[in-house]
């Protein structure tokens, strides 16, 4: 495993001699443009092992992507490998079903210190709710990217996570007005989680129950996000949506598709630059 062959997977080819914010910003960027959010191994009946030797040959050389596990298990490698003091972090994320956080730790999330100030960077959330900068961990303030306002609210060392809901746009054919949508300031919930550090390893048996359990959604869909430079694609199941954030002020534009099989494969290799090896079963 070497960085410059991770940095070829993901087109980085600027400067890293400086582990600063700016570098980590262009490289975080970099990342969730060309590595997808997916799940797809769970579909074509391949184990997925957490290991970071696994890990890298999936996704640096054949291309792939993977779910959170995975994919900030391999930025955090790349960024230890760049001297950047970073540590793995555990989420419980927010069931909107369910109107409540997870029972057991769920998804995997990294910490980086620069300069004394902390930053939350997470390469494996996927959709909507995918960060595209680095967020400084700093309680109640509004922290705006290109995908939306996100803030982070401490509550004695447990900090939520949210997103403010942006309207969407769903063009029809023939359709000139704007359907109904969210009202603005809708707050998302995303997960919530403490600065405990923890190892990979804490996160094996988490691993091998979201392969096995057949309740939890990445069991039940086969999914594959990726970031645009304007917006994002998703792949939930024949369905493909293409989306562009600030369409218009405060909405984003939002195209759904639904695809044939042999649509799906085709999209897989044409928009998320994915071929698989073994039959996927969305």
């Amino acid at each position: 495993m070497n960085v410059q062959e991770y940095f070829g997977r993901i087109s980085y080819n600027k400067s890293h001699k400086d582990a600063d914010l700016q570098t980590l910003t262009a490289i975080f960027q970099h990342h969730i443009q060309t590595i997808p959010f997916e799940n797809l191994s769970m579909h074509c009946g391949e184990a997925i092992e957490l290991d970071l030797q696994s890990t890298y040959n999936k996704i640096v050389r054949k291309k792939r992507g993977g779910w959170c596990l995975e994919i900030n298990h391999l930025l955090f490698w790349a960024l230890q490998e760049l001297g950047y003091d970073v540590c793995i972090l555990g989420a419980h994320s927010y069931d909107p079903a369910e109107k409540g956080y997870t029972a057991q730790i769920n998804h995997i999330l990294l910490k980086v210190v620069i300069k004394g100030d902390s930053y939350i960077v997470d390469a494996g959330f996927g959709g909507a709710y995918q960060t595209w900068q680095p967020l400084m961990l700093i309680s109640g303030k509004d922290q705006p990217q290109v995908p939306g306002i996100f803030r982070f609210m401490d509550d004695n060392g447990t900090w939520y996570f949210e997103k403010v809901k942006r309207r969407h746009y769903i063009p029809e054919p023939g359709d000139t007005d704007f359907p109904d949508t969210p009202q603005l300031g809708n707050i998302r919930k995303i997960y919530r989680f403490t600065l405990e550090p923890r190892q990979i390893d804490d996160f094996q048996e988490l691993n091998a129950y979201l392969q096995a359990s057949p309740d939890n959604i990445l069991r039940k869909k086969s999914i594959c996000t990726l970031q645009t430079t304007n917006g994002l694609l998703a792949l939930v199941g024949w369905t493909l949506t293409e989306m562009k954030y600030s369409y218009m002020e405060d909405m984003d534009l939002v195209n759904i598709t639904t695809l044939t099989d042999e649509e799906v494969e085709k999209t897989l290799k044409d928009k998320f630059s994915i071929v698989l090896e073994n039959k996927l079963v969305p």
